[in-house]
């Protein structure tokens, strides 16, 4: 099922999947920002991009209770739309050369960590329709062509003055929801295979562990820490991703 992978790839993305579960645990976010770049060393870019959907949905489904009835009004819309657009985001990736898609998918957690960068947003802010709209269908085409419906959303919440609490819920239930998108539309179009579906039931119980682990630490942090934290963690995948292309 898992031809041409050995014990030392194998346990590479199991590493992977801990630490990138232990940061979602924590911030809500950055799973599959960290693991899908990671993932593509080892895999093609399709697999890793369908494995990380498969994971996202089983993990957001494990911590559905906990995001129902803390999460944004926003995040309905921003999810719907976003479970819309997915699957032109899988069809162009199954249409895009391997190495370009690389090299795209490195770029998506660059400019991740740059807009996060922008100056933060007035108290008074809220969100206009065309923004709220925007990041849906933006995070739906980059769930399928990247796995990473994070960089339009985590800008949209971070950059507010809003609790965490709030904005970690919002993002996981969209998250939930573009993993839902992502995972039908792979299997619909025909780019799923039993090994990613193999290779995701070898990473999940690394995803539980690291998830877990990070819940219990997110109640412990302050919210300027938190921020702080989120901040580090798209840097991190943006360094990251410039030495994968050097």
């Amino acid at each position: 099922m898992l031809a041409g992978l050995n014990p030392e790839q194998i346990a590479l993305m199991v590493a992977a999947a801990l630490a990138a579960a232990f940061v979602r645990g924590l911030s809500g976010f950055g799973m599959a920002i960290l693991l899908v770049p990671v993932l593509g060393l080892v895999i093609s870019p399709q697999s890793a991009v369908v494995t990380s959907n498969l994971l996202a949905l089983l993990i957001g489904l494990v911590g559905l209770r906990k995001v129902i009835g803390h999460s944004e009004a926003s995040a309905k819309p921003i999810a719907a739309l976003a479970m819309l657009a997915t699957p032109l985001g899988l069809w162009a990736l199954s249409v895009t050369d391997p190495a370009l898609a690389r090299f795209l998918i490195a770029m998506v957690a660059i400019a991740a960590f740059v807009i996060v960068l922008l100056p933060k947003r007035a108290e008074t802010f809220r969100p206009h329709a065309l923004e709220t709209g925007g990041t849906g269908v933006a995070a739906g085409v980059l769930t399928g062509f990247a796995g990473m419906p994070g960089p339009p959303v985590i800008p949209y919440y971070l950059r507010r003055a809003i609790a965490p609490q709030t904005a970690r819920a919002s993002m996981m239930a969209i998250f939930l929801a573009t993993s839902i998108a992502g995972s039908l539309a792979a299997l619909a179009l025909g780019l799923m295979e039993v090994k990613d579906a193999v290779l995701a039931a070898i990473l999940f119980p690394a995803i539980l562990i690291g998830n877990a682990l990070g819940g219990l630490a997110f109640g412990k942090v302050s919210p300027a820490l938190w921020r702080s934290f989120a901040g580090l963690v798209l840097g991190a995948a943006a360094v990251g991703a410039l030495v994968k292309l050097v």
